[in-house]
């Protein structure tokens, strides 16, 4: 029995050891950097980068450029030219990952001119990286250039165009030629190759503004794609379950944007949230756009709803790469969320900015199109143009038969014509309608503008008010200063007089703005210390000050509570931080927010803070103040004591 007992407990150690272990391994191997600098040769490294197919697992894409510019520099101590190309191509595909399509275009251009002396996967990496970037530059005339290349290669066997008429707004085309090419290649069991199929059909016909259509094919993509997954009969790896997911979340977004363009607001949204949250897994530049895209009729549909927190927490999310199209539909639905929220100023500020980017796309828009038109059908291979003469051939059949029928229909033309006449007095008669509509529309415009410049008027001068009265009671603590002579109430006296000053700033920086809902803070943070050094005169004009804070805006209700914990803050280095010699003192300021989290950090590295900083918390003012004014934020003062100096930190929202 002991002997069963004791087997029995081997046996359970030797599970729960072998368990852990092949966690453990399971967590090294979901790192694909990880994965990538264990790897010993640049080959292999390649292959790791190029063959993960999320490669941004567990480290992002700066990480990953980090890791490779090691890498290059050791390739060029060494001069090992292979090396050195084959991270230089990794480095432009990362490049492209990071929507900086001109760096990762000038790196890759570089190798396209010694391509002769690459091996065959470097040179299809380069051109597919290439490829992608002219697409998302819109220089379609240098991607068809890329891709005659791969055919000359015998990288791909056609060279396709329906992805270049999409970008060019010609859905229609792009659909047909997708269905010309692609529909013969096809088997009709292979329920994968459909579903990708009338996904892509079904995304051409919403483009094109058919959402009915559309619609039907996208849930036959759905259900083609169901049955894929549900076939246990075939094996899949996980790369393909990985694909599998991010088209059937491609699927459901469209299925999404198409309930939001028929009205069906309840049912686009589920679908919309789905599909962001599995396509924010993928690294590719056509799923952030989609995401993006999303994003936005995600937007859209909760406005439509009255859902106005939910509308713009979905319109402030920042994105890295953003289309020209995406920033006018995004300025459109904020004009929108701001009519419906009556802040008519920002309403209008949005509404101009559409107005200044439709102006320039309109001048730029027409050439651009006829350019690469014409470069296009100049490029087009023997094939494509085969098949536009039979189009041809079809066009003329039907002209044929068209003119057969004429003689029957010359007598429909007097009644046509009497028709046209009574709509042309139509058309006139709403014409002059809409000459009078046009009018009251803009004296309108004009009320609510002068409206907008009354109450912008108003409120600087609400602002400079108060900052004057702050100011007063400035001047007043100032004469109470020298009516004082008690060391410890001069001092107070100042540390208030610091206070005021700080709220008087914000005032200030307010009414001084053309916004006057949000103070800019790097302006305002260098101001308040050059304040705090007014007060101070004997000490801080040789410690070196860093301020980070470029591009943060903060808003009245947090700017206060904020400047008064920097006033505290600085003041305190001023006075007790540098007690003997401040020549090599130092102070760094770190300000950031990125939607609606925001991130506050001040250090100094001068003597510290005393061993008794905990009890002196309940006694002194200043951190008292501190602390409620970050509980204010709703947050928490947190003080770390350091070797040199003292760092203060707190996340604020």
């Amino acid at each position: 029995m002991g002997r069963y007992v004791r087997f029995l407990f081997t046996a359970f150690c030797f599970v729960f050891l072998y368990s852990g272990s092949a966690q453990s391994l399971l967590d090294d191997e979901q790192s694909v950097l990880k994965e990538f600098e264990n790897t010993n040769a640049p080959k292999e490294r390649f292959n790791v980068f190029f063959n993960s197919i999320d490669r941004y697992n567990q480290n992002s894409a700066y990480d990953w450029l980090d890791t490779i510019k090691i890498y290059l520099a050791n390739a060029q101590k060494t001069e090992d030219t292979t090396a050195l190309r084959l991270y230089q191509i990794m480095q432009a595909q990362i490049y492209n990952d990071l929507g900086e399509y001109d760096k990762s275009t000038t790196l890759a251009k570089e190798l396209y001119a010694v391509k002769d002396s690459l091996d065959r996967e470097t040179q299809v990496a380069m051109l597919d990286v290439l490829d992608d970037n002219y697409a998302n530059l819109q220089l379609f005339d240098k991607q068809i250039e890329i891709r005659k290349q791969k055919k000359e290669m015998g990288i791909t066997d056609n060279v396709s165009f329906y992805d270049i008429y999409s970008n060019l707004g010609l859905y229609r085309v792009a659909r047909n030629q997708y269905i010309m090419e692609v529909k013969p290649t096809i088997a009709d069991n292979d329920s994968y190759g459909l579903a990708k199929y009338h996904s892509k059909v079904g995304n051409y016909l919403r483009l094109d503004n058919s959402a009915p259509t559309a619609l039907s094919e996208l849930k036959k993509a759905k259900a083609y794609l169901d049955v894929y997954l549900n076939d246990i009969s075939i094996q899949k790896s996980e790369d393909e379950i990985f694909e599998s997911d991010l088209l059937k979340a491609e699927i459901e977004g469209n299925i999404g944007k198409c309930h939001v363009m028929l009205g069906e607001y309840e049912q686009a949204i589920p679908l919309l949230e789905s599909s962001i949250e599995v396509l924010d897994t993928s690294s590719k530049n056509s799923h952030k756009s989609e995401m993006v895209e999303n994003t936005l009729y995600l937007a859209d549909a909760n406005l439509q709803l009255d859902r106005f927190l939910a509308a713009k927490r979905n319109l402030d999310i920042e994105y890295d790469n953003i289309g020209i199209l995406q920033v006018i539909k995004r300025n459109s639905l904020l004009a929108a969320y701001y009519d419906r929220v009556e802040n008519y100023k920002n309403s209008a500020m949005y509404y101009k900015r559409n107005e200044r980017i439709k102006d320039s796309m309109a001048q730029k828009q027409s050439s651009i199109i006829k350019q690469q038109l014409v470069t296009i059908v100049a490029n087009e291979d023997l094939e494509n143009s085969q098949r536009l003469i039979e189009e041809q051939k079809r066009i003329n059949e039907l002209a044929r038969s068209e003119m057969k029928a004429k003689d029957e229909r010359i007598n429909l033309v007097f009644i046509s014509l009497i028709f046209t006449l009574l709509g042309f007095a139509g058309l006139v008669y709403a014409y002059l309608k809409s000459i009078k509509n046009q009018r009251l529309i803009a004296e309108q415009k004009h009320i609510i503008e002068n409206a907008l410049t009354e109450k912008d008027s108003l409120l600087k001068e609400i602002h400079h008010r108060v900052k004057n009265n702050l100011q007063m009671v400035s001047s007043l603590l100032s004469l109470q200063t020298k009516n004082t002579r008690s060391k410890a109430a001069i001092e107070a006296l100042e540390e208030g007089k610091s206070r005021v000053k700080a709220m008087a700033l914000i005032h200030q920086k307010l009414y001084q703005n053309d916004d006057l809902s949000v103070i800019e803070m790097q302006g305002y943070i260098e101001s308040l210390i050059n304040s705090v050094q007014s007060v101070y005169k004997k000490g801080g004009h040789n410690i070196s000050i860093t301020i980070d804070a470029e591009g943060t805006e903060l808003d009245i209700d947090r700017a206060i509570p904020f400047g008064l914990i920097l006033n505290e803050l600085v003041s305190n280095s001023f006075k007790y931080a540098f007690p003997d010699n401040d020549e090599n003192g130092k102070i760094y300021i770190h300000l950031r927010k990125n939607g609606d989290q925001g991130y506050f950090e001040y250090t100094d590295n001068g003597v510290g803070l005393p061993e008794d900083t905990e009890e002196r918390t309940h006694s002194s003012m200043g951190i008292r103040l501190m602390n409620r004014l970050v509980n204010q934020l709703q947050s928490k003062l947190n003080i770390e004591k350091q070797s040199e100096g003292v760092r203060f930190w707190f996340n604020f929202s």
